[in-house]
């Protein structure tokens, strides 16, 4: 195998990571505003749009290398979660994202793109951020349970027209 098409496979790896990011988060969101926890959907929104983004990214670097974009998820979605389980399920599913995208940012620098590695060391910040978003949540359910989740209740899940992630929501 080339070193382009090294490149290519791991971004593709990293785009299927990113669509079944976007139609957990997006399946996750519908479900918690449903539940009436709109803060929370909002946020999980706004991250799913952060994925898109990410998605984008990842496509438009495959493309410049020569390569085609995967359509495909990198696995399927989990459905029908309680709230309790959403937030450590999705600490998990950042967490394990930063380990693979660092594996991909070496096979990126190995095979001298710094270009896609670069890519990857942008990304890697946002899905930290996300880990660090996902894990507190989980962290107030587990603590301070059913307070926590009646203080949410009830509260707006509108994001606006703003098309911004909730990345660069933080930055405003």
């Amino acid at each position: 195998m080339s070193k382009k098409e090294k490149i290519i496979e791991v971004l593709n790896q990293a785009r299927a990571m990113e669509l079944q990011a976007i139609g957990q988060y997006m399946n996750q969101h519908y479900g918690l505003d449903d539940s009436d926890f709109g803060e929370l959907a909002a946020k999980v929104k706004l991250i799913a749009i952060d994925e898109m983004q990410h998605a984008e990214r990842f496509a438009e670097r495959i493309k410049e290398l020569g390569g085609e974009p995967t359509p495909d998820m990198s696995n399927a979605v989990a459905k029908g979660q309680k709230v309790q389980d959403i937030f450590p399920f999705d600490a998990k599913l950042e967490d394990d994202t930063v380990d693979s995208y660092n594996e991909f940012l070496k096979t990126c620098v190995e095979n001298g793109d710094s270009i896609s590695a670069r890519i990857f060391e942008e990304i890697i910040d946002e899905e930290q951020e996300h880990f660090n978003y996902f894990d507190n949540v989980r962290g107030h359910i587990e603590n301070l349970g059913p307070a926590y989740l009646a203080r949410i209740a009830g509260t707006s899940s509108a994001t606006g027209l703003n098309t911004l992630g909730f990345v660069a929501r933080k930055s405003e």
